[in-house]
């Protein structure tokens, strides 16, 4: 009974086997790797402590082995658990009156880290040694000792809540524990007694395993590796955005589809450029390229931190005002339903468009009008009153549903709430949308879903748009000449070898945008400000434009995508514009080698001004007898007149300047029979 009692009260509790403790690690950190399992970034998680992967005995440097075994259980080699010697001495100094030296083996500390029940403060009475004695055996006679010193190096707490021989070999010296030195391992060891002793403490315990005559670099030593922390420096710290977005677990490791040669040359473009610009310029920018077979992002840059005011914020996944960037897809969405072709004129005049919110009036980014421009130079150009034009041929809705369908899920509102503006770009938009529906184009209107990890599935590929659409379309946006109306003949976007792209400016300038593509790769870049601040003295080929002219020429061209059947080209000559001759390419059975503005006679007739629901006010400071009001019309005029309110105003064919009654009123083109051609009604306050 009694020795039943005795084996009751100093039974230690179950410890797990060496392979369980393994399994059940869990390392506080996340770890993001490139498709060529490089480390790309990390990021912590689990913040109760600081524990990175489970480091192998292997991947010790010897020397913190033989290190630390000296200065915590010397005789490790030649016992089980128990060091009998130690506890004789320890009980000797003890009678003697003499300060009790340590006999804790590395398995009774083990024992402690499993179960701490086992060195819980206070637990110094006989039977708790006893208990730690039971549990070190246990372990000696179930584990092997390499499996012990194993599990001390990983399990033990060095300094703050650095857990592990891992973390502290990065969090102390920014190192590798492979590549720990020797005097590395003896700070370290000296850290193991009391690891929030001072600089002093520690060089002193350092020195004395040592048994060194000269200690004098353990205090300049130990004073460094208490400094401020440092960050771990073997990791590279190239997709912080990205890790966040991935990384939401403890111990996960992440293979990504991107190339860390080529996410850190989009960095490094990115980076150049907004030191370039200033902080008071813009302070901020985001970089995407993806491989155009395989829907791989390659780089994902949602930021570069220096002077931005906001560097947690991810610039990639964030919704921003399109600008002009969707011209293409209107533009492409129209030729394939045989709207219009590379070669139709399009009228780049001032336009006033009533809508339900009031006047829509358009204006191009230089506030100039161009006159009759061909459908290439309108979006090459990237002229807005061109586009506005084509949106009335295409419809809001049409368009909007082509956006939604080409992945832009930002777009949750029907085609009446964004109205004409969606033409110049009104919506808002991701950089990786952008990004991935630029590929469409690149891949001859065929668009998939991108793919950002390795073990994303690959989505089949759906048809969005004819091939010949978006052959014709990627020419257009590749064409130097054409775009040397608005952006000059030696741009940022002009490369030496073919690729397609287009920028965009936001409302108020608050983004800039680039986006294009060679037969292999797309790249899209965002300049800006993620606070929506506007920028300053930043036009559009000055602020994301360099960025991705550096990116893609570090990556090269491949020629020209090939001509896909159904295209043909034609001679060209223009009557009705400024355009030389030249050879422009059509979907087959749409060409036509003469463009001429259409005769008066063929235009139907209509009031140009006012524009229907316009509202006008009187000058208290003029007198009302000499406040006019313009009336114009275009069209075969001949024959009609202007009616107002029922009245009639004179003739249509010249511009009348009329004397106008506060009130709301009908103005009218009206044939000789007094039947209405065209009505437009207008307020004067």
């Amino acid at each position: 009974m009694l020795f039943g009692g005795a084996d009751w009260m100093t039974r230690p509790p179950p410890l797990p086997a060496f392979a369980q403790v393994h399994a059940r690690w869990h390392p506080s950190e996340s770890w993001l790797y490139d498709r060529h399992d490089r480390l790309l970034d990390s990021s912590r998680i689990d913040f109760a402590a600081r524990r990175l992967a489970w480091t192998p005995l292997d991947d010790i440097a010897p020397v913190v082995r033989t290190t630390v075994i000296a200065a915590e259980d010397r005789r490790f080699a030649r016992h089980r658990g128990i060091d009998w010697l130690a506890i004789a001495a320890a009980a000797r100094d003890r009678v003697e009156g003499k300060r009790p030296r340590g006999a804790s083996t590395l398995a009774m500390q083990v024992a402690g880290f499993l179960s701490p029940d086992l060195a819980r403060p206070g637990a110094r009475g006989l039977l708790d040694k006893l208990r730690q004695l039971r549990a070190a055996r246990a372990l000696g006679r179930d584990w092997t000792r390499d499996q012990v010193l194993e599990a001390y190096l990983n399990l033990a707490g060095f300094r703050g809540e650095a857990q592990g021989i891992g973390a502290a070999a990065l969090g102390l010296f920014g190192k590798t524990p492979q590549a720990l030195t020797r005097d590395d391992a003896l700070l370290l060891a000296a850290l193991l007694p009391q690891p929030q002793a001072d600089a002093r403490q520690i060089a002193a315990r350092a020195c004395a395993l040592a048994r060194a005559a000269n200690c004098a670099r353990f205090a300049a030593a130990a004073a460094s590796m208490l400094g401020p922390a440092r960050s771990l420096q073997l990791d590279p710290g190239l997709a912080p955005h990205l890790a966040d977005r991935l990384l939401k677990t403890p111990g996960l490791r992440i293979r990504t589809t991107l190339d860390a040669r080529v996410q850190r040359l989009a960095a490094a473009a990115l980076r150049r450029q907004l030191v370039g610009l200033g902080g008071t310029r813009a302070r901020d920018g985001a970089v995407i390229v993806m491989d155009n077979a395989s829907g791989d992002v390659l780089a994902y840059v949602g930021g570069i931190g220096g002077a931005s005011t906001a560097p947690a914020v991810d610039a990639a996944a964030a919704y921003r005002q399109a600008g002009s960037t969707l011209k293409p897809f209107l533009y492409a969405q129209a030729i394939e339903r045989g709207y219009l072709t590379a070669a139709s004129i399009l009228d780049d005049s001032p336009v006033q468009l009533d809508t339900a919110s009031g006047l829509y009036v358009p204006q191009n980014y230089d506030r100039g009008f161009k006159g009759p421009v061909s459908a290439r130079v309108a979006l090459a150009g990237s002229l807005n009153v061109p586009a506005v034009r084509t949106l009335l041929l295409v419809g809001v809705e049409p368009f909007r549903d082509r956006l939604w369908d080409t992945g832009y899920r930002g777009l949750v509102e029907d085609g009446a709430y964004y109205g004409y503006s969606l033409a110049l770009g009104s919506a808002e938009v991701t950089l990786l949308e952008q990004a991935n529906a630029y590929r469409s184009l690149a891949n001859a209107g065929r668009w998939s879903a991108p793919r950002l990890t390795a073990d994303a599935p690959r989505t089949a590929s759906r048809r969005l748009l004819s091939p010949q659409a978006a052959w014709i379309v990627d020419d257009m946006m590749a064409d130097a000449n054409a775009r040397s109306v608005t952006f000059g003949i030696d741009s940022a976007l002009r490369l030496p070898f073919w690729a397609a792209a287009k920028t965009g400016t936001s409302k108020a300038m608050r983004d800039n945008w680039c986006i294009g593509f060679t037969p292999r790769h797309t790249v899209a870049v965002w300049v800006g400000n993620v606070e929506g601040d506007p920028m300053r003295a930043v036009s559009g080929t000055s602020g994301a434009a360099p960025v991705w002219r550096d990116v893609m020429t570090a990556l090269g061209g491949a020629g020209a995508p090939p001509r896909p059947a159904g295209i043909e080209q034609r001679l060209v000559r223009f009557t009705a514009t400024h355009e030389p001759p030249r050879r422009e390419w059509f979907v087959a059975g749409t060409g036509m080698s003469r463009v001429a503005a259409a005769p008066l006679a063929a235009r139907r007739p209509r009031v140009t001004s006012p524009v229907s629901g316009s509202v006008y006010a009187l000058d208290p400071d003029i007198p009302p007898a000499r406040q006019r009001l313009a009336i114009s019309a275009t069209g075969a005029l001949e024959t009609l007149r202007l009616s107002i309110d029922g009245r009639d105003a004179g003739p249509a064919q010249a511009t009348s300047m009329l004397a106008i009654a506060p009130g709301r009123h009908r103005l009218r083109l009206v044939d000789l029979a007094g039947k209405p051609v065209d009505e437009v009604w207008f307020t004067m306050r």
